[in-house]
């Protein structure tokens, strides 16, 4: 895999109150047409509680889950909580950094990484001699 690199630096800010740690979403990344083609499962996730960024040739995804108690009711027991994820892959220059393409859908974030014009594969034309 030498377009994307995963990077291990995975923990959360601290939040008011307590330490909290971001979750690794589960990614799955593959190839299809000379684009890299990135799948994180962050459930819950919403497009405005949602952050992609490129920093140079650093990715990085962020999303966090905030769950809002009604006003003036108090849980009697709460299992769901307010929730991190975060996620950095270190690109490769073959990629086209200003081309990425980001998509949510159920939860689900799709990052669509095109390689640059000059690192893709073409056919070479064959002339007759």
């Amino acid at each position: 895999m030498s377009e994307v690199t995963r990077h291990e630096s995975q923990t959360g800010a601290p939040m008011p109150g307590r330490e909290r740690l971001a979750m690794r979403p589960p990614v799955d990344i593959y190839e299809e047409d000379n684009v890299l083609m990135v799948v994180a499962d962050m459930p819950g996730v919403t497009r405005d509680g949602l952050n992609v960024e490129v920093d140079g040739h650093l990715l990085s995804i962020e999303g966090e889950i905030s769950i809002d108690m009604p006003e003036g009711i108090t849980a009697t027991y709460a299992e769901a909580q307010a929730q991190r994820y975060a996620r950095r892959f270190t690109l490769s220059h073959e990629i086209d950094t200003a081309a990425i393409e980001a998509r949510l859908e159920n939860g689900v974030l799709t990052l669509r990484l095109p390689k640059a014009e000059r690192h893709r594969s073409r056919r070479i034309e064959i002339k007759a001699a």
